[in-house]
């Protein structure tokens, strides 16, 4: 996440043209669904060298945490970095901007000029198998999973995820949940309002809100736009016709979807105008501020809301986002090996730390998520983190579209365009069109 505004239409055409240069695969790639035994034996990949590392050694690692609770969890870590590996010089290469995609499109650059920085962050799924491993850009790490025994503490639904052909392509450092409806109680309380539990129940409480001076849905950037419209895809939809979507047995241009584009139109309209000049930071702030009743961001604005000194359940409290009960929309940050890395050894010194408990204990409490590992002291996490603890043990999972699951790049940045034209013309037929020659272009529809 990130606390700059960005203009999403400038760099759609700015993947675009760098995904078309990288040939990466159009549509959903299949990931191997392989049991831990097999993962390890599936690569050759070398060992890390057990000569020391040099003095004066460096890793550069590129993110793009650079604000509020991640930033700060990310230093967490780079502390247990530098515990362990005190001869490595630790060079942080956050860019800012957009969710990750200003991030995204300096590394493209980066790539394409044969520059890679020693690590990256990116979202488990197919952000990075379908560009990043489609495009041979990443070294499989098998042998630091075998060498750590991590396969016996990441939870099994991240391996497939994360693995093409039986090779394992990253680190998951974080389990973060997209469809989280924040609200503030005082506002609700004031207004007589139940917190909402499904999708007419929150039309009916935002109807009350409107014409107050209480904005009834706080919105951001169009990023954070896309992070509400794939939310409300799911609540309308459900996860087995939602991950329909993503398979190609669900039909884009179909009834259903063309009512789960109608909902997602209606809830605009609680929206606050000026929501293309926010950040998700701001928009999240208007909450807390007492501005507004409700906004739909990912977990990491816990983290936000702890770092401005709020108290949960008292300046803000949380559900499902209405719809979408008993469902855990997830997505994963990761952290790559890239070929020809500059100072593999010190990446994977890096690689190392992001995977193993004490960096995953002092990151995520911080950041607002939970640990990828599940062996994790609870006790270490707040009242919410706790929650999404239980509710990723015992929910339907589902991916996120907006933070890297369900869509390869070409794909997601065509739904971006659309979006972004419907969001400029309110034109719900020609966006379910343009929705449904995405998916013909670069998914798995026909």
């Amino acid at each position: 996440m990130s606390h700059k505004k960005f203009s999403w239409m400038t760099l759609s055409f700015v993947l675009v043209l760098v995904l078309a240069l990288t040939a990466c695969g159009g549509g959903v790639a299949e990931t191997e669904d392989v049991e831990p035994a097999d993962v390890t034996e599936a690569t050759e990949a070398p060992e890390a060298t057990e000569a020391p590392l040099a003095e004066g050694d460096q890793v550069e690692v590129f993110s793009w945490w650079t604000g509020g609770g991640e930033a700060a969890g990310l230093e967490a870590m780079i502390e247990v970095f530098a515990v362990e590996y005190p001869d490595i010089e630790f060079v942080n290469a956050a860019v800012a901007g957009g969710a990750g995609t200003n991030a995204r499109a300096v590394l493209a650059t980066r790539l394409q000029a044969g520059d890679p920085p020693d690590s990256w962050q990116g979202h488990a799924g197919q952000e990075l198998i379908g560009t990043y491993v489609a495009a041979n850009q990443l070294e499989p790490l098998n042998f630091l999973y075998e060498q750590e025994g991590w396969l016996e503490v990441m939870p099994e639904t991240l391996i497939p995820l994360i693995s093409q052909d039986g090779n394992i392509y990253s680190v998951p450092v974080n389990i973060h949940r997209a469809n989280v409806l924040w609200y503030n109680p005082a506002i609700l309380e004031a207004n007589g309002i139940a917190v909402p539990t499904t999708l007419d129940e929150w039309f009916a409480a935002m109807d009350v809100l409107q014409g107050t001076d209480v904005i009834p849905l706080a919105l951001g950037e169009q990023w954070t736009v896309m992070h509400l419209y794939e939310t409300v895809m799911l609540a309308s939809l459900g996860p087995d016709a939602y991950n329909g979507l993503w398979d190609g047995t669900t039909a884009w241009d179909s009834a259903e979807v063309l009512a789960a584009l109608e909902d997602f139109e209606r809830i605009l309209a609680y929206t606050n105008a000026d929501s293309s000049s926010l950040t998700w930071q701001d928009a999240a702030q208007l909450v807390v501020n007492g501005d507004a009743a409700f906004n739909v961001m990912g977990d990491w604005a816990e983290g936000y809301f702890r770092e401005l000194g709020m108290e949960p359940n008292v300046d803000y409290g949380w559900a499902a986002v209405p719809g979408t009960g008993g469902t855990f929309q997830f997505l994963s940050d990761s952290f790559v090996l890239p070929v020809s890395a500059p100072h593999r050894d010190a990446s994977i010194a890096w690689l190392t730390t992001a995977g193993s408990r004490a960096g995953q204990e002092a990151f995520n409490p911080v950041k607002g998520s939970i640990c990828a590992r599940t062996d994790c002291d609870p006790a270490l996490f707040g009242v919410y983190l706790q929650s999404a603890m239980d509710d990723w043990a015992s929910n339907i999972v589902v991916g996120s579209l907006t933070h890297g699951v369900v869509a390869n790049d070409s794909w997601k940045v065509e739904i971006d365009n659309a979006l972004g034209v419907f969001l400029a013309e309110r034109n719900i037929e020609g966006f379910q069109a343009a929705l449904t020659a995405a998916c013909s272009s670069s998914g798995p529809c026909p």
